[in-house]
C-alpha cells in the first residue's frame, strides 16, 4: 500500500513538473471546456470539406481558418496564467472569439465593395485590418512567447517607418500604412497568403491524421514495437528511447511533445538499466528532435518547402530518409558506447517476441501503407491525409477496440486543439514573410551572407547556423524554418549549384548549352571550356559571368531536376539547422522536458542533448557536398553506407569508447576515419579501406574487453 501511494506521490509530482512545458488552459469552465470541444469538431469537420469538396475562394477559407483557430485560442488560454479563473478575463476573451469571427464575415461581404472603390480603404477597413493583426499578435503572445509578435511589429514598422531612417543596403524608402493593411488583410500574400494557405490544408490534414492514430492506439502500438525490436539488446532501453521517439516523431509533429509522451517511458527504463540519468535524458531529447526529421509528416516543414521549392511533396519525404536513418544510427551509437562503458543491465521490457508484437496490432499499419500508396500514385498530400484518416477508423473495426462515433468525434476535437495553436502562429508568421518579399530583403540578406562567407559554402553553413540557433531560442521550428529559408536559401542553394558546376568545368564535361552562355562572357575561354581545367582557373572563369546570367548557366549547365534537387538541398540544410535549438542551450525545451523527467540538472541535461544530437550539424554538411539528397540511387546508397560507418568512427572518437576504453592516439585515428569516409569526392577504395580499419579496431576492442551484462532484478 505504501509503495503505491509513493509511486502514485511521485506520478503526481512528476505531471505537476512537466505541466510547466504546457500552456495555462481553462479548465474550471465545464460549459466553456465543452463548447471549445464542439468548436473543435466542427473546425475539424470544415476543414475536411474546406480540402475535399469545399469550391470557395482561398481568402475566404484562409480567413475562416484563422477566424475559428483564433476564437479556440482565446476561449482555451487565457492572456495570463493568474486569470486561468477569472470570469472578466473570459468575458474579454470571448469578445476576442466574437472580433475574430467578426473579421471573417466582414471579409467576405466587404471585398468586393473595396475593389469597386478602387482599393481605398475605408474607416471600417483600417478597423477590422487592424483588429484582425491584433488578435494573431496577441494569440502568438499568448502561446508562443513575445519573440514573434515582436517580429511581426519590427517588419511591419521597418515597411511603414524607420525603414525610409536608415542608410546603407537595409535602406527602405517605405509605403504608406493604407497599402501595408491591404497587403496584410485582403492580399494572398499576408495573413492569408501561402503560409496560411499550407497550415489549412497540409498542415491541419496531417495533424488530425495524427491525432486519429493516436486515438486508435497507435502510440502504444509504436512503443510495444520499438520495445520488442530493441529491448532485449545491449542498451535495449536507450534503442527503445531512439526507435520510439523516432516513430513517434513522425506523426506527432512536435518535439517537446514527444519528449513527453515517450520519455515517461523510455527514461525511467534507461535509469532502471544503468544508464546515466543525464544521459538518458539526452538521449530522449535528441531521438525526439529526430522525430520532425522522420517522413512522413517531418512536421509542417515539408509542407512548406514543398510550397517553396515546387518539388512534389512525396519526393521530399523521398530524399528525407536516408538522412534521417543516418541521424537516428548516429543518436545509437552513442547509446551503443554509453551502454559498453556503463555496462548496462538488461532489462526485460517486452516478453513477446517481435512477430506476436506485430501480429497483434498489424491493423495499426494499414493506415500508413494508404497514405504512402496514395503520396507514391500521386494523390495530392490533402486527399491522401483524407483517405488516411477513414482507413484509421476502418483498420480500428480489425481490432477488438473499434472506434465509435464517440471515438470519432474525440478524435477530431482532438486534431483542433493540436493545430490551434500552430495556425494562429503560421498566420502570423505569413506577415513577416510579406514583409520580406515586399522589401527584398531576403536577397539583401542573401548577398550580405554571401559576402560574409566570402563565397565559401562552409561558412555559409556556419552563418545560417548561428542564426538558426539565434532565432531557435524566440521561434519555433516552423517558424524559425520559414524565416531563414526565405532570407538565406537563395545563397546557400546559388553556393551548392555553383560547387556542381564547378566539377564540371574541372572535369571539362561542361554541356554544350552551357558553353554558349561563356561564349557571350568570355569567347576567348571558349576552347579551353572542353577539356578539364584547374580549379583555380574554374573560379576565375564563373566570377566573370553577371548575376543576371547566372541562373540561365545553372539550369542549362546541370539541368533543371538537378537545380530542383540543389534547392531542395538548400531548403533542407536550413530545416535540419533549425532544428538543434531544441538541444542546444541556454534555451533548449526539448532538453529541459527531459530532464524533468529524469529529475537531473535542466542546462547540464541540454549540453548532454547537444552532444548526442551532433548528427543535426553532420547531415546538412553531407547535404551541401555530396549527393545524399540529388544523387541517384547507388549514389545516395553509398554516401549512406560510409556516412553510417563514418558517424561511428566519430563517436567513438568523441567518447574515447568503442567495444572498450580507446586511447588518444587510437581516437585521433578513429576522428580520421570517420572524415575519410564521409570526405566528398574521394575514391571509394579509400573509403572501403577506412572501413575496414574501423572494423578491425572494433574487433580489437570487442576480443580485448567482453562484455557480460547482468539481468536487472
Amino acid at each position: 500500500m505504501t509503495n503505491h501511494s509513493s509511486d502514485s506521490s511521485t506520478s503526481s509530482e512528476l505531471e505537476s513538473s512537466l505541466s510547466q512545458f504546457e500552456l495555462t488552459q481553462r479548465t474550471d469552465f465545464p460549459l466553456l471546456t465543452r463548447c471549445v470541444t464542439v468548436l473543435g469538431i466542427l473546425l475539424s469537420l470544415v476543414h475536411i470539406w474546406f480540402n475535399t469538396l469545399a469550391t470557395l475562394p482561398e481568402l475566404w477559407v484562409s480567413a475562416a481558418h484563422f477566424a475559428g483557430f483564433s476564437a479556440m485560442c482565446a476561449l482555451t488560454y487565457p492572456a495570463a496564467a493568474k486569470w486561468r479563473k477569472s470570469k472578466f478575463a473570459l468575458a474579454i476573451d470571448i469578445g476576442i472569439a466574437i472580433a475574430a469571427i467578426a473579421c471573417l464575415i466582414y471579409i467576405i461581404f466587404s471585398e468586393d465593395a473595396l475593389y469597386e472603390r478602387g482599393v481605398t480603404f475605408v474607416t471600417s477597413d483600417w478597423v477590422f485590418s487592424i483588429i484582425a493583426i491584433l488578435i494573431a499578435l496577441e494569440l502568438i503572445r499568448r502561446t508562443m512567447g513575445w519573440f514573434i509578435p515582436c517580429l511581426i511589429l519590427v517588419a511591419l514598422t521597418y515597411v511603414v517607418w524607420w525603414g525610409s531612417w536608415i542608410d546603407g543596403i537595409f535602406a527602405f524608402p517605405g509605403l504608406s500604412a493604407e497599402t501595408v493593411l491591404y497587403r496584410a488583410f485582403y492580399s494572398s500574400e499576408g495573413m492569408f497568403g501561402p503560409i496560411s494557405r499550407i497550415s489549412w490544408s497540409y498542415v491541419f490534414m496531417f495533424i488530425l491524421f495524427g491525432a486519429f492514430l493516436v486515438k486508435s492506439g497507435a502510440g502504444d502500438y509504436i512503443i510495444n514495437i520499438s520495445r520488442a525490436a530493441a529491448g532485449k539488446i545491449i542498451g535495449g532501453p536507450g534503442f527503445v528511447a531512439v526507435l520510439g521517439s523516432g516513430l513517434m516523431g513522425s506523426v506527432s509533429g512536435s518535439s517537446v511533445a514527444n519528449t513527453v509522451s515517450t520519455g515517461v517511458i523510455t527514461i525511467p527504463l534507461m535509469k532502471k538499466a544503468g544508464f546515466p540519468p543525464k544521459f538518458a535524458a539526452g538521449v530522449e531529447a535528441a531521438a525526439s528532435t529526430g522525430g520532425q526529421l522522420m517522413p512522413p509528416v517531418m512536421g509542417a516543414g515539408a509542407f512548406i518547402m514543398a510550397s517553396y521549392t515546387q518539388i512534389p511533396y512525396v519526393e521530399i519525404i523521398a530524399v528525407s530518409f536516408a538522412p534521417a536513418l543516418i541521424y537516428f544510427l548516429s543518436v545509437a551509437f552513442f547509446v551503443r558506447v554509453e551502454a559498453k562503458r556503463s555496462g548496462v543491465h538488461h532489462v526485460e521490457t517486452e516478453t513477446q517476441s517481435m512477430l506476436s508484437v506485430l501480429a497483434s496490432g498489424w491493423h495499426y499499419l494499414i493506415p500508413l501503407v494508404v497514405l504512402v500508396t496514395l503520396l507514391v500514385q500521386d494523390f495530392t498530400p490533402t486527399y491522401a491525409a483524407g483517405i488516411s484518416i477513414i482507413s484509421v477508423v476502418v483498420a480500428s473495426w480489425l481490432s477488438p477496440n473499434r472506434m465509435g462515433i464517440a471515438d470519432i468525434f474525440d478524435a477530431l476535437a482532438q486534431g483542433a486543439r493540436n493545430m490551434a495553436t500552430t495556425a494562429v502562429l503560421l498566420t502570423g508568421i505569413g506577415l513577416v514573410v510579406n514583409v520580406i518579399s515586399t522589401t527584398g530583403i531576403g536577397n539583401t540578406f542573401s548577398i550580405m551572407i554571401n559576402d560574409w562567407a566570402n563565397g565559401s559554402l562552409f561558412m555559409m553553413l556556419v552563418l545560417v547556423a548561428l542564426a538558426s540557433l539565434i532565432l531557435g531560442m524566440g521561434l519555433p521550428v516552423t517558424a524559425s524554418y520559414i524565416v531563414l529559408g526565405t532570407l538565406s536559401a537563395p545563397a546557400i542553394y546559388g553556393l551548392i549549384a555553383e560547387q556542381q558546376l564547378m566539377e564540371l568545368l574541372t572535369t571539362g564535361q561542361l554541356p554544350e548549352e552551357a558553353k554558349t552562355i561563356f561564349m557571350l562572357i568570355a569567347p576567348e575561354q571558349l576552347a579551353a571550356l572542353g577539356a578539364p581545367m584547374s580549379f583555380e582557373a574554374a573560379i576565375e572563369l564563373l566570377g566573370k559571368v553577371p548575376d543576371d546570367f547566372k541562373a540561365t548557366l545553372l539550369e542549362q549547365g546541370l539541368g533543371a531536376a538537378t537545380v530542383g534537387m540543389s534547392l531542395l538541398a538548400a531548403h533542407l540544410i536550413i530545416f535540419w539547422l533549425s532544428q538543434d535549438s531544441n538541444v542546444t542551450p541556454p534555451v533548449c525545451l526539448t532538453a529541459f522536458a527531459a530532464a524533468t523527467i529524469a529529475k537531473t540538472p535542466p542546462m547540464a541535461t541540454g549540453f548532454k542533448a547537444w552532444k548526442i544530437a551532433k548528427g543535426l550539424y553532420l547531415v546538412p554538411l553531407l547535404m551541401a557536398y555530396t549527393p545524399l539528397v540529388s544523387g541517384d540511387l547507388q549514389q545516395v546508397l553509398e554516401v549512406t553506407l560510409f556516412a553510417v560507418i563514418g558517424t561511428w568512427a566519430l563517436v567513438a572518437g568523441l567518447e574515447g569508447y568503442l567495444e572498450g576504453p580507446i586511447n588518444w592516439p587510437l581516437r585521433a585515428v578513429a576522428f580520421a576515419l570517420g572524415g575519410l569516409m564521409m570526405w566528398p569526392g574521394l575514391d571509394v577504395v579509400i573509403r572501403l579501406a577506412s572501413a575496414l580499419v574501423f572494423f578491425a579496431m572494433v574487433f580489437y576492442t570487442y576480443r580485448k574487453y567482453p562484455f557480460n551484462p547482468l539481468v536487472n532484478p
